[in-house]
């Protein structure tokens, strides 16, 4: 279980580093989704990639303290949940909100496997 949690927490980074930094660098194709389809302004795109980058720096970082992946994880968390909401609300339906929500299940699996491998080690 240990090893696993962790491959998922290093997958996790990884690709929150890549959509954080799509999201910063005003991708065009995120633009305009979230201006267009979403609704939302580009600050907003800004503030959740700047979130996304870092929640992965974090998760990276909780390789050494482990402390902080309960946090980031978390807060990963709440963004996929927000990401399937919108996309769900955009009637976009549950096949385009698929991968947000896969997402959610790989940082609530992180979420809960470090909180028991931290209850293990202390114990």
């Amino acid at each position: 279980m240990k090893w696993t949690v962790r491959i998922i927490q290093g997958l996790l980074a990884i690709g929150f580093l890549l959509f954080g930094f799509m999201k910063v660098s005003a991708n065009p194709m995120q633009v305009e989704a979230f201006n267009n389809v979403y609704g939302y302004g580009t600050g907003f795109m800004y503030v959740v990639g700047a979130i996304e980058i870092i929640s992965a720096i974090g998760l990276l970082i909780g390789f050494k303290k482990k402390n902080l992946v309960s946090i980031f994880s978390g807060l990963l968390i709440v963004v996929m949940a927000g990401a399937v909401f919108t996309h769900l609300m955009a009637s976009q339906g549950f096949s385009v909100a698929m991968m947000p929500f896969i997402l959610l299940i790989l940082a609530v699996v992180v979420f809960f496997g470090q909180k028991k491998i931290i209850k293990t080690l202390t114990v």
